[in-house]
């Protein structure tokens, strides 16, 4: 299955992780695609597949809600969306942003993930 409107990769996101298929997962990247880390960047599917094989390990389960998707007419567009890691009793929630690009198919793929957008400074 693919992402034919942007929004969709994150439902194929939640489902691949949910059930802890990694290669699932990566399919949805770009080859050099940006997946951000607690470590910092991490580009291409090698780097995407190593720090994800380190997430699922863990046996984490997740939410995710999209907020908000701004698409241009050049085959870009930018997501929002707020998530909760689930591990046993603990949970972490955050915010992210991710840069999706339509394929020569159609099919949407993430360019940039980052999944700790930090929060604005309260005025």
């Amino acid at each position: 299955m693919t992402a034919s409107k942007p929004q969709d990769i994150h439902t194929l996101f939640l489902d691949a992780f949910n059930r802890g298929d990694l290669e699932a997962l990566v399919a949805l990247y770009e080859t050099s695609a940006v997946f951000v880390t607690g470590q910092g960047p991490t580009v291409g599917h090698d780097a995407i597949r190593h720090a994800y094989r380190h997430i699922l390990a863990h046996g984490v389960q997740m939410e995710l809600q999209t907020h908000t998707v701004l698409e241009c007419s050049e085959g870009i567009a930018v997501l929002h969306g707020s998530w909760t890691y689930h591990l046993g009793e603990n949970a972490i929630a955050g915010l992210s942003t991710e840069v999706v690009r339509r394929q020569p198919d159609g099919s949407w793929l993430f360019v940039i993930d980052e999944p700790r957008t930090p929060d604005l400074p309260k005025s």
